[in-house]
């Protein structure tokens, strides 16, 4: 009976322990994306502790697949700015782009990666972007979502050499 008392006892103290250490996870939605949360059970940004975890943003707004994927990379500024967030402080992009075959997912990548120039000037995210045929919101050549390190911006490096160029 002491045993099974003790181990009840140390039980309830590690599980307190526990739930005193685990950090808060904090639900949150720019303005315009609350029906995101309350319609189709998705959280847009969500923050635990200094991580952040901003879920996919299609590039829906604009009249040129350029101008649709600038508005996507502001929405995620904004999404992040919820959080505490900036753009430098992104570690990891996800890019998911329709296309049929290879050669049209390199196309539909152009304007990304100069968008992507736009906003990311230096120490850039691990980024994978994939092809796939169809995204939730029809019209959307790309959707991305990121994740993000409150503060990790201010103290990012590289030491990364630039290949040399052939001529």
């Amino acid at each position: 009976m002491r045993r099974l008392c003790l181990s009840l006892f140390l039980l309830c103290v590690g599980a307190s322990a526990a739930a005193q250490t685990a950090p808060e996870r904090e639900h949150l939605a720019p303005a315009g994306w609350e029906g995101s949360y309350h319609g189709l059970h998705y959280t847009p940004v969500l923050r635990i502790g200094d991580r952040v975890i901003v879920s996919g943003i299609p590039a829906s707004e604009g009249d040129t697949d350029e101008a649709k994927v600038r508005w996507a990379f502001q929405q995620l500024q904004a999404h992040l700015e919820k959080a505490g967030a900036t753009m430098a402080d992104v570690v990891e992009l996800q890019s998911f782009h329709v296309a049929r075959d290879h050669e049209e997912f390199r196309k539909r990548v152009e304007p990304v990666l100069k968008v992507h120039r736009e906003f990311f000037k230096d120490h850039y995210p691990a980024w994978t972007a994939v092809g796939t045929t169809a995204l939730f919101s029809a019209g959307a050549p790309m959707e991305i979502r990121a994740e993000a390190i409150i503060g990790s911006g201010a103290r990012a490096k590289a030491d990364i050499p630039a290949p040399p160029v052939n001529r």
